[in-house]
């Protein structure tokens, strides 16, 4: 059995979910930064574009979050599905 592959959390990885939300939410300002920046905004921000930084970093984050999870992926343990076949039958 050493050649058997080993089972990740995947996309089930919490890690890998606050990726996609930081992602999503990063993109959505990173765009409201770039055609919905108003000068009223801006004025509000000292002349800085707080959604289109705002989102860039949160988009730069999300990427740190989705490389850890692929760098560092949590391995389930080898009798896992096993383990959850004899709970199902238990119920």
């Amino acid at each position: 059995m050493p050649d058997e592959k080993k089972k990740t959390a995947g996309a089930f990885d919490i890690r890998v979910i606050i990726a996609a939300l930081l992602g999503v939410y990063g993109v959505i300002l990173v765009l409201l930064g770039i055609f919905n920046a108003t000068d009223a905004e801006l004025a509000r921000g000292d002349g800085l574009n707080i959604n289109l930084w705002g989102g860039l970093g949160m988009v730069v984050v999300a990427a740190l979050f989705v490389t850890w999870a692929r760098l560092r992926p949590v391995v389930l343990p080898p009798d896992f599905e096993a383990e959850e076949e004899r709970k199902r039958q238990e119920r």
